[in-house]
């Protein structure tokens, strides 16, 4: 026999070692996928991860007529289920990445080792299937082998499979990818570049994002818009070759120029912008205080990541009405006093004291930033006079200019601030909270935070204790000064804002042209301290010290509780607290809060009613402080309402109330030393009222809000008359020319 020759023996011990390292290489290449699903090449995603993966979903804040109104995120992300998707969407993510999604059960095997022909000639083409990339994004890459990463993506890919249907793949794929413009899943994504909604984005809308995700910042509209479009039409004749559309859709799509609604969202923007921030803040401190659930792990929610909904009282329609009207009628107002300061020829700065504009420079980030980088005072009084570009607000828009930031802490402190709260007092619920002029400037909320004195709309509280203590709207009082002897021996004595003196008013008189010396006389036969309990009892929790001149109003209230306590009026004497955080519920909507209406009995429902009888009475009786209700504005249904002006005219407020809204309005500078010099632009007739008129129309306007126009309803036992004109009219005269009888009629 030949030496070359083999002898069966050998063929056969050549064919059983040939065996035996195909069957020892498949029982390594096993014992190796073994190795990486037990961990032993780093951590794989375990059966709670995969049922519960993890991804930075934004939190919402949803309105009650079910608008997202905000969201709190890191990444910009909003959940979004299959249902909700267009069919166009869905459609161009499989013809563009994984035509064969349907049929692979996360790997596709035969497009693989087609790409990997491809590769080795050359082409380069990414072979992984939406659940290989879903994998990935999901649980990231760990620096490995590419062998060893590849294999975990691959086994957590199949994973994946079994664990969800492919509908749940496809949404949960799009719910995480990134679109640019801080826009992260195809919630955010329709939303920042066309305004909409997944379900309602078409063929070309679809084809514009999907093909966007080749290259976020590279494809990206805004920046490069024809390159945009063309990568859109390559993914429309994908469609189209794949049969996702028809020839003639694709034509028409391809020939649609790019329209973009660009919208790209930050904390910023979007409406109710101060009550969003005000929410952040609670919500965080419940989170940290245990007032929210944790997790079934016991671990805390984190607002930022797990998607949490927010769900708000605040309605988008009223809120949008509430901001237009501020603006309007701010952008009036403060034209107004740059008018007035011109003709006096002087800066409304120029009341200021010394050394205010230094402690404003102290309060700013920049003068602790300086600080902490050890700079010196005078290193600090040089960058602060140094000119820097920078974008400041107006009126009619962001202007970008060059300003030293001390000239910029002046510029903003000529600027006329305001504030409107609006509720249901039935419900407490919160339809609109304004903050301030514009979020993006002026961080302060003046609706919950700032606080400031309320002047003439705290009578209300005198004349309620009066009331409720046995005194009538009808009873006739002089108007002459009162004088309250003071602890230290001083003597406190008041004056009419118009210093007049002389006759006799009704105390619906003297409500309805907010005069102070009948106020005063009403404070002087009550007591402080009494009067100080019935505004505690109506929701204000502000320090109120018991002196007279609380009666007009130098307390430090802040709007919002000053709303909530005249909602007892319209509410037949019972506090409401004002509510606006409904619930949250976690991403699957389980309800992780819920908030829970506080309500108590103020006053008497008869006390109340007499009330608003006596504030309508300051839009109707001669000489009422809110004329222009019906005279400017053309308004005829019945309104409670006072206005309010603080001491040299530093602070202008307004109170509204009918039957289903309590709106207030409070407007200044954030210095009370920068104001009006003048009592007729300076009052709260002309500072803050017209808000609340804008603000009214709109709503009244709107049919879909539904909300009456009608009277407030009369109390079923009414012992007190408020007919005042069955009496003998007050007289005019001087009281030491009339004759001053007891009225028995009255008891008094």
């Amino acid at each position: 026999m030949s030496n070359t020759q083999i002898s069966k023996q050998d063929i056969s011990r050549y064919l059983r070692n040939f065996w035996l390292f195909i069957i020892g290489c498949i029982a390594l290449f096993f014992i190796f996928i073994l190795s990486i699903t037990l961990g032993l090449f780093g951590k794989m995603p375990s059966f709670r991860d995969l049922e519960n993966p993890k991804s930075n979903i934004a939190s919402e804040v949803i309105s009650a007529d079910g608008k997202v109104i905000g969201t709190y995120y890191l990444e910009n992300r909003s959940f979004v289920k299959y249902s909700e998707l267009s069919p166009s969407i869905v459609n161009a993510l499989i013809a563009t990445e994984d035509t064969r999604f349907y049929d692979h059960s996360g790997i596709d095997f035969s497009r693989t080792f087609t790409i990997v022909l491809y590769n080795l000639m050359g082409k380069r083409q990414g072979a992984s299937t939406i659940t290989q990339q879903l994998a990935k994004k999901l649980f990231g890459r760990e620096k490995n082998a590419i062998i060893i990463t590849k294999m975990k993506e691959w086994i957590t890919a199949v994973k994946l499979e079994r664990n969800y249907t492919k509908q749940e793949i496809l949404a949960m794929y799009l719910n995480i990818v990134d679109f640019g413009s801080n826009a992260y899943g195809i919630k955010t994504a329709a939303r920042t570049f066309f305004d909409t909604t997944p379900d309602k984005l078409t063929i070309e809308q679809a084809a514009l994002l999907i093909g966007m995700l080749k290259g976020p910042s590279y494809y990206s509209p805004i920046r490069y818009p024809e390159r945009a479009k063309a990568r859109r039409n390559t993914v429309l004749m994908r469609m189209e070759s794949e049969d996702k559309i028809t020839a003639e859709e694709c034509e028409k799509a391809k020939a649609a120029p790019v329209k973009l609604i660009y919208n790209p969202e930050n904390h910023n923007d979007g409406i109710a912008a101060y009550l969003r921030e005000y929410l952040r803040i609670e919500i965080s401190k419940m989170l940290d205080n245990g007032t929210i659930k944790p997790k079934q792990d016991g671990s805390t929610y984190d607002l930022y990541r797990d998607g949490l909904k927010v769900y708000v009282t605040i309605d988008s329609r009223m809120q949008e009405y509430a901001e237009a009207a501020e603006k309007e009628h701010l952008t009036d107002l403060q034209r107004q006093f740059n008018q007035h300061w011109k003709g006096r020829g002087q800066d409304p700065l120029s009341d200021l004291q010394k050394g205010d504009i230094e402690r404003a420079i102290r309060l700013t980030d920049r003068y602790h930033d300086l600080k902490e980088q050890g700079k010196s005072e005078e290193e600090i009084k040089s960058d602060f006079r140094t000119k820097v570009k920078m974008t400041v607000f107006s009126w009619r828009g962001d202007i970008d200019t060059t300003m030293s930031p001390l000239d910029s802490i002046k510029y903003y402190k000529r600027f006329l601030r305001s504030a409107m709260m609006s509720m249901e007092p039935k419900t407490g619920y919160v339809r609109a909270w304004v903050g301030g002029n514009d979020f993006k400037y002026f961080k302060y909320d003046q609706v919950r935070t700032g606080a400031r004195q309320v002047g003439s709309t705290f009578k209300p509280f005198v004349y309620t204790a009066a009331i409720d203590n046995g005194f009538s709207p009808c009873q006739s009082v002089a108007n002459e000064p009162v004088t309250f002897e003071q602890a230290d021996g001083t003597i406190y004595s008041p004056k009419n804002a118009d210093g007049k003196t002389g006759g006799f008013y009704t105390l619906k008189q003297g409500l309805a042209r907010s005069m102070n010396l009948i106020t005063m006389y009403l404070m002087k036969q009550i007591g402080p301290k009494i009067v100080a309990k019935y505004a505690h009892d109506m929701g204000i929790t502000a320090d109120i010290p018991p002196y007279p001149s609380i009666g007009l109003g130098v307390a430090d209230i802040t709007l919002f509780e000053m709303v909530g306590a005249y909602s007892v009026f319209a509410n037949k004497g019972i506090w409401t607290k004002p509510i606006y955080l409904l619930r949250i519920e976690d991403k699957n909507g389980n309800i992780i809060f819920e908030n829970r209406p506080e309500i108590k009995q103020a006053i008497s429902e008869q006390t109340a009613y007499v009330m608003l009888d006596m504030l309508k009475g300051t839009s109707t009786i001669p000489g009422g402080t809110a004329l222009r209700l019906r005279g400017k504005y053309k308004f005829a249904n019945p309104i409670a309402a006072k206005t309010g002006t603080t001491q040299n005219q530093s602070d202008g407020w307004f109170m509204g109330v009918t039957p289903d809204l309590v709106t207030g309005v409070w407007t200044g500078c954030e210095d009370r030393a920068v104001r009006f010099h003048s009592l007729n632009l300076g009052e709260g007739a002309n500072m803050a009222l017209p808000a609340f008129a804008l603000f009214m129309q709109k709503v009244y306007k709107d049919p879909s809000l539904k909300y009456s126009k009608g009277d407030f309803a009369r109390p079923d036992t009414l012992n007190i008359e408020l007919d005042c004109s069955k009496y003998a009219p007050a007289s005019t005269e001087r009281p030491e020319e009339s004759e001053n009888k007891k009225d028995d009629r009255l008891g008094f």
